[in-house]
């Protein structure tokens, strides 16, 4: 009797370890997809990759991914193929990084990147990975610009709540559509870049635990910073401009409880010296340029202006403030819990010299443009809508040309 005690204890311990080995796994695989990933033993796929569409390339799919910890913990290769079937054009991307100091997460890494790049837009080096299955502003992108890009860069955690990186790259740009920089009278229509850029993550309000990947971050404090400075170098490996630029961004959240907060967000740039299009700013637009209120019915972004005509402005100089409100869910019924969200945004910025930028017309932000409405999110499948009001300096004539109404999507794993 004993001994049928003693198997079947240790049979149902077997049963509930391997249990929790299932439930850990499964929580890992979630995981990884709610971060875009399709892990497998040694590689993880990135969906991000798998099928995309924006005005210039139509259908855009391929496949990328990286390695593992499972196949290295110090040593990583990522990559990407994609074409894109409007321009017929292959895409790719190939890079490899090594960890230097696991303590101090510091990493060495190396890539070559032959893509498109949105005209106007800014990347913080700092950023972590952002993925969303369904990238709406993405659908109604059509200002690239190609390049080829040689990088290198070193990641490196200063102190618990302080981390850098820093990038060296030069790159081949050729804009996809009619432009030119008229610098000293002569016209460049594509140009050479080479670019140092150092960025700082400063999250003073967070917590951090120190595991054997790296210092991680377990509990979000608010407000975060983040700055960058970046270095265009003239007749350094052949680059055609010397420029600069100072981008910043905070983020503070005034949490009432976990669905009952607002949300701040302050952008800032300024550009200095011959700095072409391609790297000016654009203050993330997401309307597309159309007669009709319903011919522009699309999908609103996340943190875009949504009354904002794509390449209606251009900036040397902005800055854009985004206000959020989140109200607590209304539990209509067990699966219907839609939350309403107020918004409002600002942007206001200038250009030094816009007449140096020939072939393209667009206007500046000097007056102030502002923005209001709101979100009813998660009416049905993670779609809701949204409804945004355009007024102040840059208010239209037409009633209807200042109203955006369109769709939103979240989905949260």
């Amino acid at each position: 009797m004993l001994c049928f005690k003693l198997l079947n204890s240790q049979s149902s311990y077997k049963a509930f370890k391997e249990s929790i080995q299932d439930s850990v796994k499964k929580e890992t695989f979630v995981k990884h997809l709610g971060n875009g990933y399709l892990p497998s033993k040694y590689f993880n796929f990135d969906l991000r990759y798998l099928i995309k569409f924006n005005q210039y390339e139509g259908i855009r799919t391929g496949i990328g991914g990286t390695t593992n910890e499972n196949f290295s913990k110090n040593f990583k290769i990522n990559g990407y193929s994609v074409y894109g079937f409007r321009d017929d054009e292959f895409k790719f991307s190939i890079g490899g990084a090594i960890r230097l100091a696991p303590k101090t997460n510091t990493w060495l890494s190396l890539s070559y990147t032959d893509d498109l790049q949105e005209t106007g837009s800014t990347k913080f080096l700092t950023d972590g990975r952002f993925f969303q299955f369904f990238e709406p502003r993405l659908l109604n992108i059509d200002l690239f610009h190609s390049h080829i890009t040689k990088s290198i860069g070193i990641e490196h955690l200063l102190f618990d709540k302080l981390s850098t990186k820093t990038e060296f790259s030069i790159s081949s740009i050729n804009p996809t559509y009619q432009y030119s920089f008229n610098t000293n009278g002569m016209l460049l229509n594509n140009f050479r870049l080479s670019v140092a850029k150092i960025a700082f993550q400063w999250n003073p309000f967070s917590d951090f635990n120190q595991t054997e990947n790296g210092l991680k971050e377990t509990k979000q404090g608010y407000p975060k910073f983040t700055l960058q400075y970046s270095k265009s170098f003239k007749n350094v490996f052949k680059s055609d401009f010397n420029f600069s630029k100072i981008d910043f961004r905070t983020i503070h959240k005034i949490i009432i409880d976990k669905d009952n907060y607002s949300e701040l967000t302050l952008v800032s740039g300024l550009a200095n010296g011959d700095t072409p299009i391609t790297h000016m700013y654009h203050a993330y637009p997401n309307n597309i340029t159309k007669e009709t209120v319903m011919q522009r019915f699309s999908v609103a972004g996340l943190n875009s202006f949504e009354t904002m005509y794509f390449n209606e402005f251009f900036s040397d100089k902005f800055t854009t403030i985004q206000a959020k409100h989140f109200f607590k869910p209304f539990k209509i019924s067990e699966r219907l819990n839609p939350q309403l969200v107020l918004i409002s945004r600002f942007a206001i910025g200038n250009m030094e010299f816009p007449e140096k930028h020939e072939n393209i017309s667009f206007k500046t932000l000097e007056k102030g443009y502002t923005e209001s409405g709101f979100e009813i999110n998660k009416l049905l499948f993670g779609f809701g809508l949204s409804f945004t009001y355009r007024y102040g300096g840059y208010h239209l004539p037409e009633f209807t040309d200042n109203l955006a109404l369109k769709f939103t999507f979240n989905v949260t794993l």
